[in-house]
C-alpha cells in the first residue's frame, strides 16, 4: 500500500517502509550542489531576477567560468531560468529566473534558514563523531 511522509511516497511491505529513488531525487541533487543556490540567490536579488553572465560571475566568490556555465545550463534545462542571447557587438547574454524558478525562492529560504540555524550543532556533531 502506498503512503506518504513529508510529501515523499513510499510503499509499506511487511509493516515496514520501502523507499525508492525517484525523479525528484535529481532535483534535490541539483539544489544540493555547490553553486546552484548561490546562482539562484544572486538572481533573486537582481532587478527583475535578471543578470548578465559577467555580473553573476563577479557576484559569486570562487566560481569558475566553466562551473557557472554548467550550473546555468542545468538550471535552464530544468526550466528554472531562461537564457537570452542578444546579437550585439560584443554579444550579450542575460539569465532570468522563470516563474517556476522564482517560485522556488521561498523553499530555498526555508532550507538555507534551517542550515544557518543548525550549522553550529551540525559542526559540533561532526567534530564529536570524528573524534570517536
Amino acid at each position: 500500500m502506498e503512503k506518504q511522509i513529508h510529501g515523499r511516497r513510499y510503499e509499506e511491505r511487511n509493516n515496514k517502509p520501502l523507499f525508492k529513488p525517484c525523479a525528484p531525487n535529481s532535483v534535490l541533487t541539483r539544489l544540493g550542489d555547490k553553486w546552484t543556490i548561490l546562482v539562484m540567490s544572486h538572481l533573486a536579488l537582481a532587478d527583475g531576477h535578471r543578470l548578465r553572465f559577467s555580473e553573476l560571475k563577479q557576484g559569486i566568490e570562487g566560481i569558475t567560468q566553466r562551473m557557472l556555465t554548467l550550473t546555468l545550463r542545468n538550471l535552464e534545462r530544468d526550466g528554472l531560468l531562461i537564457r537570452e542571447y542578444f546579437p550585439e557587438v560584443p554579444p550579450r547574454v542575460e539569465y532570468q529566473l522563470t516563474d517556476m524558478g522564482a517560485s522556488m525562492l521561498p523553499a530555498l529560504e526555508g532550507f538555507t534558514s534551517w542550515i544557518r540555524n543548525n550549522w553550529p550543532s551540525i559542526e559540533e556533531c561532526r567534530k564529536t563523531y570524528d573524534q570517536r
